[in-house]
């Protein structure tokens, strides 16, 4: 809240100049690229990261959004393939969420054809009621072309996607983007973080060698640790283990041993889930659980059971707790990417809310100071883009019809977010979906996980009863006819990156 000190505290602070970005990595790289991309010609940033630290680097599965970044950032998309040895992405095949033996994917496309008053949902069920639609994933190209292992760019952005990518190797290739906006990389580990006095803020990092690093705006991307902002300026953490139980994960890369797949598999364990990453050069997989289900012991070897191909790195164990900061701005310090929370990578989110946080700082950049204000704002977006989110991923744990362990027993029993209960009691009811304002996931995302979670809902709009059987037929034929020709179209994933996997591309594919 903006106070009569905090204002007296905002005159004080004078203009932002100098920007100190604290860790490396996909977050501190990312930063460093788009706020030297945009104001690298008004701004001197330096920042700092240590070769002997590492970085967690497993996240490698990403949404389209990252599509967006790339332009703002005006990165070629051949170069970045080839330089993160990236694959394409259409979805996640969900396994064993619903039931065991059971899955479903939940695609980056639209499905069907919306009228104003109702979404495609509500005639799709009518069709169902009637005996004449197929499955809701027969009408959306986007999940049929993930089915069949087909990708193409599509003219006039026909086709959703995102990408699989090596996370170390993204943080390398925009390091390289920097150099040429003048970023300045310190190498150096952070021994302290210096305050004012006065009024809190951050004035320095102070490194192992001795060396002073002032500024005006810190950046904190110093991954769990959060050096500035939990640290040093004890924002508190504010933890959602009550609604999501996985707290460690295994990671492991491995030797590819078949084409690449265009989606991410996220199969459903006794005591967590395992993802499975495919990418040029090899595979990436990882398995997150629960320790109060199971043990690292266990969680490693059942790892190591359901992999493919030679074991390229020892196996990792991540610790997390999933919640988020309750600031992510505070005083002249953001904390983006880990050091601001963390959410499971269930629905490849990590780098989008890294995404998320720069472009939201650069929208209310403070050039003339740091003021109240815009902390608060930036704060009251962040904490909503979180809550959304992390809705959107409990909803996978809490609708299933699995009850076989204890771990799956309490998800299913769980009290859930009001938030969360109101969207499945509407959709389970009225099969309607609103989405929030600037939220991350559309109404079709929802719809996906929920009919594939298991919910079906009890009524649709009644505009979907003013269509005939003829008609209804019809209308879910041409929908259906049209996503089966143009997948039919499509190359093979495997052969389509060969063209254009950092390589000289092909013209886009005709629908």
């Amino acid at each position: 809240m903006n106070t009569p000190d905090s204002a007296a505290h905002d005159s004080a602070r004078g203009p932002v100049r100098r920007v100190v970005i604290a860790g490396g990595g996909t977050a501190g790289w990312m930063v460093a690229a788009c706020v030297s991309k945009i104001l690298g010609r008004q701004l001197d940033i330096r920042l700092v990261e240590s070769d002997e630290i590492g970085t967690v680097g497993v996240g490698e599965a990403t949404i389209p959004a990252l599509l967006t970044f790339h332009k703002l950032l005006g990165v070629d998309e051949r170069e970045f393939m080839a330089a993160t040895q990236a694959t394409f992405k259409l979805g996640i095949r969900f396994e064993n969420w619903r039931n065991l033996g059971e899955d479903y994917i939940h695609s980056f496309g639209i499905s069907g054809k919306d009228h104003w008053t109702a979404g495609f949902q509500h005639f799709w069920l009518k069709g169902r009621e009637r005996g004449l639609a197929g499955g809701y994933g027969d009408y959306c190209l986007e999940l049929r072309a993930a089915e069949e292992g087909r990708f193409a760019h599509l003219p006039d952005d026909g086709m959703n996607y995102a990408f699989h990518l090596d996370a170390s190797l993204y943080a390398v290739f925009l390091r390289r983007f920097c150099e040429g906006f003048g970023v300045q990389r310190i190498e150096g580990k952070i021994a302290e973080v210096q305050r004012d006095p006065a009024g809190g803020d951050i004035r320095a990092l102070r490194l192992d060698s001795g060396a002073l690093i002032e500024g005006d705006l810190f950046i904190d991307c110093t991954g769990f640790r959060a050096l500035l902002i939990g640290e040093a300026l004890k924002v508190p953490y504010e933890d959602w283990s009550q609604w999501l139980h996985c707290d460690s994960a295994v990671a492991v890369q491995t030797a590819s041993v078949r084409d690449p797949l265009p989606y991410t598999r996220s199969i459903a364990r006794e005591w967590g889930w395992q993802w499975r990453i495919p990418l040029q050069h090899r595979v990436g997989n990882g398995i997150v659980y629960s320790r109060r289900h199971t043990s690292d012991d266990v969680a490693r070897q059942t790892l190591l059971e359901h992999i493919e191909g030679e074991a390229l790195t020892a196996p990792r164990v991540i610790r997390f707790s999933p919640g988020q900061r309750r600031q992510t701005w505070s005083h002249n310090c953001v904390a983006i990417g880990l050091a601001s929370g963390f959410l499971e990578p269930l629905e490849s989110t990590s780098i989008h809310l890294i995404q998320r946080g720069v472009i939201r700082l650069m929208q209310m950049f403070p050039a003339g100071g740091v003021r109240q204000t815009d902390i608060d704002e930036y704060n009251r977006q962040t904490a909503e883009d979180l809550a959304h989110i992390r809705d959107f991923i409990i909803l996978h744990y809490h609708v299933t019809n699995r009850v076989d362990t204890p771990f799956w027993r309490e998800c299913r029993e769980m009290e859930v977010p009001a938030s969360l209960r109101r969207r499945i009691e509407l959709f389970r009811e009225t099969a309607r979906v609103f989405r929030a304002p600037n939220e991350l996931f559309a109404e079709n995302s929802w719809i996906q996980v929920m009919l594939g979670q298991g919910i079906v809902p009890a009524h649709h709009h009644p505009v979907a009863d003013l269509l005939g059987d003829a008609e209804l037929a019809r209308f879910l034929g041409e929908i259906r006819d049209d996503v089966n020709r143009t997948v039919a179209r499509l190359p093979f994933h495997r052969d389509y990156l060969q063209r254009v996997g950092g390589r000289p591309g092909a013209a886009p594919v005709q629908r």
